[in-house]
């Protein structure tokens, strides 16, 4: 793994925190945190400190000799044990947008154990900075800044940190101030670089800047001498400095302060700088320049050449480009390096070459990331299945790159556009819980093993995904039925015996051992349908109705129904027509026979009158008036 050599801030005086010097600056997102101290604080520059936040594990510690400290901030600290797992994060909620990052990290021997400890730190997912044992003891005792600027993209930014072996990552403060998204040429770098601090120098002048001194930067920028940098034959130069105002200062994207430009140095046969690099990167070189002194009066009078490893990247002639007292900048990309050390030469074409500042930084691609809903998959596996702090499963799951995975987590890249997860192996890991249907999420998963722990509830309808060639899901809990989603897997071994399980086995999932895989269903008294389980009740499957009992009850709900209504209609049809049958008053009743007796009388009286009248007697009138 190669090792970052950062660009690092040794305390040789009080700090200040970040600070805007412009008061029509639009970014206003900033977080002070003040790690491994138990409250807010408020310093003796006014900026508010929130008290330890949004970390995911460790312990707090204070420094061995607190009052050689003058800032709270810098007297305690967090750090991870591997009790804490070897992956940690501070994780802070952040709307998208580029941000100036700066972490303060001092070990004074707070532990007693006299050895500094040897972690790495990345910044949303990809590697920034890596410590090593032994540190130079200047940097043990006193601490050191390092400072980066990176986009954050998804709403949070994640600064991670890895043991090394069984060393403790530690970090003081960690300060976070959003920056104007077009600085340092994003638009042409784009925003998959990260660019680390390697020196940020101010020639003519000592350290200052928050950090340093109580001049302004409107980023949050400290700058150091230029001293250490120049080689042997550059060490005579000779310092200018004004009071006078520069214009073209304090202005979007780079906001650049005036102080900058009012200090400069000069010689006469050239200035040289040799800067430390990591060969594998690329680098930013940034150039800032101001014709301050006055005795310059028209261009052509100095005039001087840059070279970057020898090679001419530039001719400036400063008071042509800007006139006297006024910033000009300019940038340089170096790639293709061959050795650790950056060469910057100013020679002289007419008059000496002068220069107000130099920035290097190494330009650190983005590594790659776990495609986003595969990382929603994770982070709900994690709380379902009640991952231990121990395991680490913190930041994000696969990257960065150089650093393992999740405990148990195997990633690979995806087409070169991401990394996806293709193995969970976490058996007889003292696991409670479930297994959460996000994890239908995991479409690249090809062998799951959650065997032997203490897993229950039911198997999500999800866990199916076509990838999926090994599960192991033995010696749980879990309940219910097998998901008929399983049989659409291309799975060569199942093991889910020694469950709870229960109702019908389906056919495609039994035809795994009957087509040379391996399927264990044993120990789960509740299974059926499959040799050499026994059948399934006619109308149950699977704990419920089966599609046969369903359709048998609905049959009879039908018939039952349908009886029901053909009683109901013979019976009210036949009241309509029959309505005289039932329940007349009794006086209809008497009226009625009344009627019928004279009706038989009547007819007798006719019977006997033709008689008499057949025998020759004379007839009487029917009706006798």
């Amino acid at each position: 793994m190669s090792f970052f050599f950062f660009f690092l801030f040794l305390l040789s005086s009080a700090l200040l925190p970040l600070s805007s010097s412009s008061l029509s600056y639009p970014y206003n997102t900033s977080f002070y945190i003040d790690c491994g101290y138990h409250s807010p604080s408020t310093d003796s520059y006014n900026i508010s400190w929130l008290a330890d936040d949004f970390f995911t594990g460790g312990s707090t510690a204070v420094v061995s000799e607190p009052l050689h400290f003058h800032l709270q901030h810098e007297k305690t600290l967090r750090y991870f044990p591997l009790s804490s797992g070897k992956k940690n994060c501070y994780n802070v909620p952040l709307p998208p947008g580029r941000y100036y990052i700066r972490t303060f990290t001092v070990y004074d021997n707070y532990d007693g154990n006299s050895h500094p400890p040897s972690f790495d730190a990345s910044v949303e997912g990809t590697l920034v900075f890596s410590w090593r044992s032994p540190w130079a003891e200047g940097i043990a005792r006193d601490g050191a800044y390092s400072d980066l600027f990176a986009f954050v993209k998804d709403g949070q930014l994640d600064f991670c940190f890895y043991s090394i072996a069984t060393d403790p990552p530690i970090i003081s403060s960690l300060e976070v101030l959003q920056i104007d998204p077009l600085s340092y040429d994003s638009a042409q770098t784009g925003d998959n670089y990260i660019l680390v601090n390697y020196g940020r120098l101010s020639p003519g002048s000592s350290q200052w800047g928050p950090g340093f001194t109580s001049d302004p930067d409107t980023f949050g920028r400290s700058w150091q001498s230029d001293s250490d940098y120049r080689a042997a034959s550059s060490k005579s130069a000779r310092v200018i400095t004004t009071k006078e105002k520069i214009t073209g200062v304090e202005e979007a994207p780079n906001y650049f302060p005036m102080k900058l430009y009012q200090s400069a140095v000069t010689f006469d046969s050239g200035l040289e700088y040799e800067l430390a690099v990591d060969a594998k990167l690329d680098y930013l070189l940034w150039f800032h320049f101001a014709e301050i002194d006055s005795s310059v009066k028209k261009a052509g009078e100095r005039v001087f050449d840059v070279l970057v490893n020898d090679k001419n990247v530039s001719r400036v002639d400063i008071f042509k480009e800007t006139g006297s007292f006024a910033a000009y900048t300019l940038n340089y990309t170096v790639k293709n390096l061959s050795n650790y050390v950056l060469n910057v030469k100013l020679l002289p074409v007419a008059g000496a070459p002068l220069i107000c500042g130099l920035e290097n930084y190494a330009m650190v691609p983005a590594d790659l990331a776990t495609v986003p809903e595969q990382v929603v998959a994770m982070k709900a596996l994690k709380d379902s299945l009640r991952i231990p702090d121990r395991m680490g499963w913190n930041g994000d799951p696969c990257a960065p790159t150089d650093w393992d995975a999740w405990e148990g987590v195997t990633c690979t890249k995806k087409n070169g556009t991401g990394l996806v997860i293709t193995q969970i192996e976490l058996g007889s890991r003292s696991l409670k819980g479930y297994i959460s249907e996000q994890i239908s999420l995991l479409s690249n998963l090809i062998s799951l093993n959650l065997s032997s722990n203490s897993l229950d509830d039911t198997l999500p309808i999800g866990l199916g995904q076509k990838s999926l060639a090994r599960l192991d899901l033995s010696n749980n809990q879990f309940s219910g039925s097998i998901p008929e989603s399983l049989t659409s897997s291309n799975l060569q071994l199942v093991r889910l015996n020694n469950n709870l399980l229960e109702g019908r086995v389906p056919e495609e999932l039994y035809s795994v051992g009957l087509h040379g895989g391996t399927i264990d269903l044993s120990g789960n008294k509740g299974l059926c349908g499959v040799p050499p389980l026994p059948d399934c009740a006619m109308f149950w499957e699977n704990g419920h109705l089966s599609k046969g009992g369903k359709i048998a009850i609905g049959l009879s709900c039908f018939f039952f129904v349908a009886g029901l209504l053909l009683v109901i209609y013979i019976f009210c049809i036949r009241r309509g027509r029959n309505d005289y049958d039932f329940g007349l008053p009794s006086d209809l009743i008497s009226l009625a026979a009344k009627r019928n007796r004279y009706q038989r009388q009547k007819s007798l009286m006719l019977l006997e009158m033709e008689s008499q009248h057949a025998k020759g007697l004379p007839s009487l009138p029917l009706n006798p008036h």
